[in-house]
């Protein structure tokens, strides 16, 4: 049977054309509100407020669930997992309360949702996978983590899980990371004092821990270039969660110089670390010297082995370097 084609009508055509020629007009703006009109129906009926992050239980009985299992253990037991990465003794769970679903201990919950995105401090747009291998080398003061290994996709697998229903760019509690704090001046000498009667019967006389417990200065510590090494940082994980279980017990004062006085001791260096925030912007109480930025408040520096491996590169063309 073949079948015919019969021109169109007047009307019919008058009608395509017009509709061919509205959308060769269809300007960026036009393309912004569609994208922002599918955005909002997807945001349709997900409460922000309300929405929790998924219990262990809910992990599935799978390969993928196996993967975020894997990813679990080794955001709770870091060095253990991987001690060539980690060399010390911090794992990820120490900073990320509750295996990162505290709102205010820098959460992981819906971090999924927002990756790629700019980060001030590198001057890029970055994935998760670099966000991730930024904590490696300065958080946990180790070694960048290869983005195609197993671990690493463990790792994410672990986090897209903890976002589970979160659209898309959709902030929820604790998005910006550890909550502001006032704007206050620490006190080392006062810190010293509330560290000896407060923190040492789980962080030492030597603040280098116990099991369980991270070491909070020395080789063993947070780098430099890590957020936990600015006093208003610290200032606000202690004032929220220290000492562990009876957090906002302190005064913001006491926790500033809690902060001044563990942050004023040695840490490793944060190779690279000149070239954050290259294009200016510095927080003030960064301890390091960037451009435009003097070194506020710098502590001791102690060398890392591996030099090279604590840096994360910034995202390169690969348009550009093939020409």
């Amino acid at each position: 049977m073949l079948l015919r084609h019969e021109p169109l009508a007047p009307l019919a055509l008058v009608v395509c054309l017009a509709l061919a020629c509205r959308a060769e007009r269809q300007t960026p703006d036009d393309v912004a509100q569609a994208g922002s009109t599918s955005t909002s129906a997807a945001e349709q009926g997900f409460d922000a407020a309300r929405w929790q992050p998924p219990a262990e239980s809910d992990i599935p009985d799978d390969s993928l669930g196996a993967s975020i299992r894997r990813g679990l253990a080794i955001f709770l037991h870091t060095p253990d997992s991987l001690p060539r990465f980690a060399p010390g003794h911090i794992a990820c769970g120490n900073c990320h309360l509750n295996a990162g679903r505290n709102v205010d201990a820098a959460p992981l919950t819906g971090s999924h949702a927002r990756f790629p995105k700019y980060l001030e401090r590198a001057g890029a747009v970055i994935g998760l996978a670099d966000r991730v291998n930024y904590c490696f080398t300065r958080s946990l003061a180790g070694t960048r983590l290869p983005v195609e290994s197993r671990e690493m996709q463990d790792i994410l697998a672990y986090i897209a899980w903890l976002s589970r229903d979160v659209p898309v760019g959709v902030r929820i509690a604790g998005a910006d990371g550890l909550p502001a704090m006032p704007k206050l001046v620490g006190d080392s000498a006062r810190g010293r004092a509330l560290f000896a009667g407060k923190c040492v019967s789980c962080h030492g006389v030597d603040g280098q821990g116990r099991v369980g417990i991270p070491a909070l200065w020395g080789p063993r510590s947070y780098s430099v270039g890590a957020s936990m090494a600015r006093q208003s940082k610290a200032a606000s994980f202690i004032w929220h969660n220290m000492p562990l279980g009876l957090g906002r017990t302190l005064t913001h004062q006491q926790a500033y110089d809690l902060a001044a006085f563990v942050d004023a001791q040695p840490r490793p260096d944060s190779p690279g670390k000149e070239e954050d925030w290259p294009g200016g912007g510095a927080p003030s109480d960064a301890p390091y010297a960037t451009r435009g930025h003097a070194a506020y408040l710098p502590p001791p520096l102690l060398p890392r082995k591996n030099a090279a491996g604590a840096v994360v590169p910034r995202p390169s063309s690969v348009a550009r370097s093939q020409r």
